[in-house]
C-alpha cells in the first residue's frame, strides 16, 4: 500500500502542474484584465463596455497578449484599451506592479514556485494577502459543505435501507416521487422559494434572510451561539441539500438490493439470524462500501461546487463569492490560488477515497493494480 500512495503522490505532481498551465495559457487569451480594469475605472467606463467598443484587446493575466490600438491622441500605440491619452510611463509603472513586465513563461515559473510554499501573494486590489482572504472566507464554505454532507448522509442512508427492505412498496414509491421532485429542483429556486415562504418573504418570517450569525452573536452563551449558528443554517443547507439526497439515497437502496439477494444472505437468515442482524451485521457493510467511501468526494461537492449560488441567495461571504468578485475584477492571484488549492484538495481528496475503499474492504487491492 506504500507503493501505491507514493505512485499517488507523484502522479500529483504532473496533474496539478497541467492544470495550472492550461488554465494559465487560456487566460491569456481572455478579454480584460486588471490593469485594463483600473484604466475602466479611471476613465469613469466598463470594462466590458470598452470591450464592445475596441473588439478584441491585448489580456493580463498570470500574462498578456500585446495587442495594439490606435491612439486617437497622436499617432503612436497603445497596448490596453481605453489607454490613449495616458502617460507611458504610469502604463509602465501598472505593469510592474503586477507583474506583467515579464515574459509569460518567467511569470508562470516564478508563480508555480512561490505556490509550492503556499506564497499566493497579495490581491491586486484588497490591499490583503491571499491567504488571509481565503482564510477568512473559508468559515462560511465549511459550514455549508460540511453540515450539508453530513445531514445527507444520516438522512439517506436509512432512508435508503428503508426503501431497499419495502422494495415496490408504497412507501418506496412515494419517496422515490419526492427524492426525484428534488434532484430535479434546481438549488438556488428552491433557495428563493425558502427565502419568500420562511425568511421574511410573502408568508412567514421565521429564519433569517442572511448570513451565518446575528448581530448580538458575540453577546451570547455557548448554547446560544451554537442555536443561534444552527438557525441560520437551516435554509442555506435545505437549498443545497434539496437535490444530492435522491443520489445518496438512490445508491444506497440500490447497493442493499444488490447484496440482499446474494447467497451469503440466504444462508445467513437459514442459520435462524433475525432479519435486523441480516441487514446490520451482514449486509450492511459490504452494501456501504461505496456510499461511505464516497463521503470525502461528497464533501469536496458540497463544498466546491453548490456554495456560490447559494452564498449569493442568502449573502453569505464565502469563498465561492470570493472567488466570483476575483474573476469579475480580473484579481489574478486570488483565481489562481483558489485553482490550486481545490485541485490540489480534490487530488488527495481522491486518494483518500481509494483508500477508504481498502479500511473498508480489505478484499480491495490498489497496490496490484497499475495506477
Amino acid at each position: 500500500m506504500g507503493a501505491y500512495i507514493l505512485k499517488r503522490l507523484l502522479l500529483m505532481i504532473p496533474t496539478l502542474f497541467g492544470i495550472m498551465l492550461m488554465t494559465f495559457a487560456v487566460i491569456q487569451f481572455v478579454p480584460g484584465g486588471p490593469i485594463e480594469n483600473i484604466i475602466a475605472k479611471m476613465q469613469g467606463n466598463n470594462a466590458d463596455s470598452l470591450s464592445r467598443i475596441n473588439g478584441n484587446s491585448g489580456n493580463e493575466a498570470g500574462g498578456t497578449q500585446d495587442q495594439t490600438f490606435s491612439n486617437a491622441g497622436g499617432g503612436g500605440t497603445v497596448k490596453y484599451q481605453g489607454a490613449q491619452g495616458l502617460d507611458p510611463e504610469f502604463i509602465k509603472s501598472l505593469e510592474k506592479q503586477f507583474g506583467f513586465d515579464k515574459p509569460p513563461s518567467e511569470r508562470f515559473l516564478l508563480m508555480m514556485k512561490n505556490y509550492l510554499t503556499f506564497n499566493f501573494g497579495d490581491s491586486y486590489f484588497r490591499d490583503r494577502s491571499v491567504v488571509s482572504l481565503m482564510i477568512e472566507k473559508m468559515p462560511v464554505s465549511i459550514s455549508l459543505g460540511l453540515w450539508v454532507t453530513i445531514v445527507q448522509y444520516l438522512i439517506s442512508i436509512p432512508l435508503g435501507i428503508r426503501k431497499a427492505v419495502k422494495d415496490g412498496g408504497s412507501f418506496d414509491i412515494w419517496t422515490s416521487a419526492v427524492v426525484t421532485v428534488g434532484y430535479a429542483i434546481p438549488s438556488f429556486i428552491f433557495a428563493i422559494m425558502l427565502i419568500v415562504l420562511f425568511a421574511g418573504g410573502s408568508y412567514y418570517s421565521i429564519f433569517p434572510l442572511r448570513g451565518l450569525t446575528s448581530d448580538n452573536f458575540s453577546q451570547l452563551d455557548l448554547i446560544g451561539k451554537l442555536k443561534d449558528y444552527a438557525w441560520h443554517l437551516v435554509l442555506p443547507l435545505a437549498a443545497i441539500g434539496i437535490g444530492s439526497f435522491a443520489t445518496t439515497t438512490l445508491l444506497t437502496k440500490n447497493f442493499f438490493l444488490d447484496e440482499i439477494r446474494k447467497q451469503y444472505v440466504v444462508t445467513a437468515r437459514a442459520k435462524g439470524l433475525t432479519e435486523r442482524q441480516v441487514l446490520y451485521g451482514h449486509v450492511f457493510r459490504n452494501a456501504m462500501l461505496l456510499v461511505i467511501a464516497g463521503f470525502p468526494a461528497a464533501f469536496l461537492g458540497a463544498f466546491f461546487a453548490s456554495s456560490l449560488l447559494i452564498e449569493q441567495v442568502f449573502s453569505l461571504d464565502g469563498l465561492g463569492y470570493l472567488f466570483y468578485k476575483a474573476a469579475l475584477d480580473r484579481d489574478y492571484p486570488i483565481i489562481f490560488a483558489n485553482l490550486y488549492i481545490f485541485t490540489l484538495v480534490g487530488l488527495v481528496v481522491n486518494l483518500i477515497s481509494d483508500l477508504t475503499y481498502t479500511w473498508i474492504d480489505p478484499r480491495i487491492d490498489f497496490e496490484s493494480r497499475d495506477v
